[in-house]
């Protein structure tokens, strides 16, 4: 059985989580909790697994796995259907890049850790922290947007018509960005695309509010 170490409201976690109900393979979730006794993923157990201190980590029969995307590209080379990578080199960097300009340059400054950084080594107030939070989103999904509606290959979701890594990605950090109140009405392309989305099973699984550690 695999072992997913996860988060409910970690974007990290979910994209695995989706990938995971995509693939239909099950595991055991074993919560860890980020705010909780100083945040669960500083206790020594958790660093033995994740040096970083950050979810998700799977744990398979090959060993434990650390980083979503590397997770998930593992994933989709051991269990190949349904694909989440497309079959030609072009597209595979296409959706790549997608999946990367939100996991690698939007997620990064506004995780929870950076969020708590900012309050206690500069003071920044909750507003203050909301304001960055909300011009790196804004910032980062406008360009996400740009690179889905200029582009032929974007279909019912990110790349064609069924999911790839790139809505993985997409789905989770639309979550956060309706959590945290960012505006979303001049991304109309996402918004369809989240939506496409949001009707599936392995989407609607994969939610926050639909895992045992849920609050």
């Amino acid at each position: 059985m695999l072992r997913l170490y996860t988060y409910f409201r970690s974007s990290a976690a979910y994209r695995v989580r989706i990938a995971l109900n995509l693939k239909g393979l099950a595991y055991a979730a074993v919560p860890v909790h980020l705010v909780r006794d100083g945040g669960q993923q500083n206790q020594p157990a958790y660093r033995a697994l994740s040096p970083l201190g950050t979810v998700p980590a799977l744990q398979t029969g090959d060993g434990t796995f650390t980083q979503s995307l590397a997770i998930i590209e593992y994933l989709d080379e051991i269990h190949p259907l349904p694909p989440l990578l497309p079959a030609s080199a072009e597209d595979r960097a296409r959706v790549r890049a997608l999946a990367q300009t939100i996991a690698c340059d939007i997620h990064p400054v506004n995780n929870l850790r950076v969020l708590q950084y900012l309050g206690k080594h500069f003071a920044a107030t909750q507003e203050q922290k909301d304001a960055w939070y909300r011009h790196w989103v804004n910032a980062g999904l406008l360009a996400v947007e740009q690179l889905l509606s200029a582009h032929p290959s974007t279909g019912a979701f990110c790349h064609g018509d069924a999911p790839t890594l790139a809505d993985c990605c997409l789905v989770p950090q639309v979550f956060n960005a309706r959590r945290f109140d960012c505006p979303l009405t001049a991304l109309p392309t996402i918004r369809r695309i989240v939506a496409a989305c949001e009707a599936l099973p392995a989407f609607c699984n994969a939610a926050p509010a639909m895992q045992p550690d849920a609050e």
